[in-house]
């Protein structure tokens, strides 16, 4: 991890020409424990074990069908009409990382659809400056809480949340089924808003 500097990252709206650069920023990462869920009968426990060798997970590519398009189109008005995805812009112009949101109105909630930091800018604040952002959008929106979904794999991004104050609110066993990362579970996290 690098160490943290006094780089000054800008924080900004995303536009459409921006699309390409947040589809391209590299949001694999390395962990040496991943969370082991543990069902019980009337529960589960979280279980953080170390892995040898270390993990390292690549999102794949999202295959796009005729209703991943509509999706897609359904995001873009989105953006349009007050779901924005926002940028940390590094001082030479490189996106350093991104975070999407979506404000529902009916239960006051601002989820957090992808947030991602490039490798060369993990452990600079990026992360936290970009929620930080997000929160400010929450506030401004009215939300009750901040919501995000984590599958149980990605340790160090579980560590980070739980240090912005994120606290584990529920999970999905079968969310990734049928998927490339089928056997991982979907951890749901929320924070209440300021």
């Amino acid at each position: 991890m690098p160490p943290a500097d006094d780089t000054t990252y800008e924080i900004r709206t995303a536009t459409p020409e921006d699309t390409a650069r947040v589809e391209a920023l590299d949001g694999s990462f390395t962990t040496a424990t991943v969370f082991r869920v543990e069902m019980a009968e009337n529960g589960f426990t979280l279980r953080e074990t170390p892995v040898d060798p270390p993990l390292t997970k690549v999102f794949p590519e999202d295959e796009e069908d005729e209703e991943d398009a509509e999706a897609e189109e359904a995001e873009e008005d989105g953006a349009k009409e007050g779901n924005p995805t926002f940028l940390a812009v590094a001082p030479d112009g490189s996106l350093a990382g991104f975070v999407s949101v979506a404000y529902a109105r009916w239960n006051r909630r601002l989820t957090i659809e992808d947030i991602e930091v490039a490798p060369g800018h993990r452990g600079r604040g990026v992360g936290r400056a970009l929620m930080s952002r997000a929160e400010e959008f929450a506030q401004e929106r009215g939300a009750g809480h901040i919501w995000l979904e984590v599958t149980n794999i990605n340790a160090p991004a579980i560590h980070a949340y739980r240090r912005m104050g994120f606290a584990l609110c529920g999970l999905d066993t079968s969310l990734y089924e049928f998927t490339a990362s089928a056997g991982e579970y979907a951890l749901y996290l929320s924070k209440p808003c300021r």
